[in-house]
């Protein structure tokens, strides 16, 4: 009888965690949280969860948790400013195939030397706007701002132990004047911390000058993707690199060069003509499960998943690059401080350190580019049903 039957068993140490994506059993799971204490040295917690007095500032109504399947793509090995060595990255999804997707082309990338990331700038605004009733009163008020700038800064950072108002970007239109309030949010995502900072400037400036303003003019695109956030970034701005041998291109993406650059010439054409912010594949999907499983705010990626994926074709073989503009993510405050995300954040290295933020936005950038080359494979070679109905349906 089956339950007789003696079943091999395999040592945590051997165990390919690339090599067997359909393991759905328990045995399976103890294996990869086996594999995982091996390769990080850290016991994975399976069931910790926070009492209900811990969600204060993070939810209302509270009546219970709801359990979320979570994976570990990767190894991944990434050379950044901030985030230097190999990671396993943590996920939260419903979408069969996305983990082992993500992790091929992480597999891809590190047999092929890393992933190069150059880290930008940390910017996060609030944008409120000023009214006047005749356009001529808009020259006068924008030379105050500029002439009290120090006064308002000092203001809008009293309400904050770590944000830093970097500049008041001031935009003149009709008869209204945008202050674009841009602050540095430390290793906090940060609306809450710019939404104060600018209330406190705002009721300062109508204090000193009488005039009136709402807080949200809706010029900093929260939430929303935009032009403007494509072209001046919102949150962290990442950009990240990988050359993909040929070698690799060939065994691990089943591709061909001329099968890529015929695809890639069709993107920007098209996505253009349909109107699309950025020229990419799935961004959203790298962004949202990698949200999730951190504790950030899911409705960023709203805004976050805009950005430009580019191959070239060189002698060494396929260089893939991915700009992300916007990466509104934090390691302090809101959902990070539930333990489960705590837990991923220490599994990244990200819950502690100066920079912990910028770590972590590299890491989601790279993730984010690894994904992209597996799906632009699986799309330029024509897999991409076959893989979806092996790995996406029960």
């Amino acid at each position: 009888m089956a339950e007789n039957k003696k079943i091999k068993k395999r040592s945590p140490s051997s165990y390919n965690h690339r090599k067997i994506p359909g393991g759905h059993s328990e045995r399976d799971t103890d294996r990869r949280l086996d594999w995982l204490k091996i390769k990080t040295g850290m016991e994975y917690d399976n069931s910790s969860r926070n009492d209900p007095e811990d969600l204060k500032g993070i939810i209302e109504n509270h009546i219970g948790y709801m359990s979320m399947p979570m994976a570990v793509a990767g190894p991944m090995h990434l050379k950044g400013q901030y985030a230097e060595g190999e990671f396993l990255v943590p996920l939260c999804t419903v979408e069969g195939t996305l983990a082992i997707s993500m992790s091929r082309g992480m597999y891809a990338s590190t047999l092929s030397g890393g992933i190069n990331i150059r880290y930008m700038k940390q910017e996060l605004s609030r944008a409120p706007v000023f009214i006047f009733e005749f356009i001529t009163e808009t020259a006068e008020f924008t030379a105050w701002v500029e002439e009290h700038y120090n006064e308002i800064k000092s203001v809008a950072e009293s309400t904050t132990r770590f944000g830093k108002l970097l500049r008041i970007d001031k935009y003149p239109i009709q008869n209204y004047v945008i202050l674009d309030m841009v602050m540095n949010t430390g290793n906090a995502a940060g609306q809450n911390m710019v939404t104060l900072a600018s209330k406190a400037a705002c009721d300062f400036i109508r204090e000193k000058t009488g005039r009136k303003f709402f807080l949200e003019s809706g010029f900093n695109s929260d939430k929303k993707a935009s032009s403007r956030t494509m072209i001046m970034g919102r949150g962290h701005g990442v950009i990240a690199e990988t050359i993909l041998k040929k070698s690799v291109i060939k065994r691990v993406l089943g591709i061909h060069l001329d099968e890529v650059e015929t695809y890639q010439k069709l993107g920007p054409t098209i996505t253009s003509m349909a109107g699309t912010t950025g020229c990419h594949l799935h961004i959203s999907n790298a962004l949202t499960a990698i949200y999730i499983a951190t504790g950030q705010d899911t409705a960023c990626v709203a805004e976050n998943s805009i950005g430009h994926f580019q191959t070239e074709a060189t002698d060494e073989g396929l260089v893939c690059r991915l700009t992300l503009p916007s990466l509104t993510v934090g390691t302090v405050g809101g959902g990070t401080r539930l333990l489960p995300q705590q837990q991923n954040l220490k599994l990244l290295g990200c819950d502690t350190g100066e920079y912990s933020s910028r770590k972590l936005a590299e890491i989601i950038a790279a993730s984010s580019l690894a994904l992209e080359i597996s799906l632009m494979s699986a799309l330029a070679s024509g897999s991409f049903s076959d893989a979806h109905m092996k790995y996406g349906r029960n």
